[in-house]
């Protein structure tokens, strides 16, 4: 896809792009330069929820579990 930059500085998000990430009109981006790539990544209006059940199935406690007993053990 490619978009065109105004004499303002702006650009328009192409609609497949806005409907595949549900961006909608009033939210923010972050625009990330890393000095050779550009990155613009949409920042959901709630953080938190947006992260809501991320790590789902992921066994968490047991990890922590293991590494801590890791950990001991190198303490000794």
């Amino acid at each position: 896809m490619q978009t065109t930059l105004s004499k303002r500085g702006q650009t328009v998000v192409p609609a497949q792009i806005r409907k595949r990430h549900q961006i909608m009109d009033g939210d923010k981006l972050v625009w990330i330069d890393d000095g050779e790539t550009l990155k613009i990544v949409p920042i959901p209006n709630d953080p938190i929820g947006a992260l809501r059940g991320l790590a789902k199935g992921e066994r968490l406690v047991e990890e922590l579990m293991k590494y801590r007993r890791q950990e001991r053990k190198r303490e000794r």
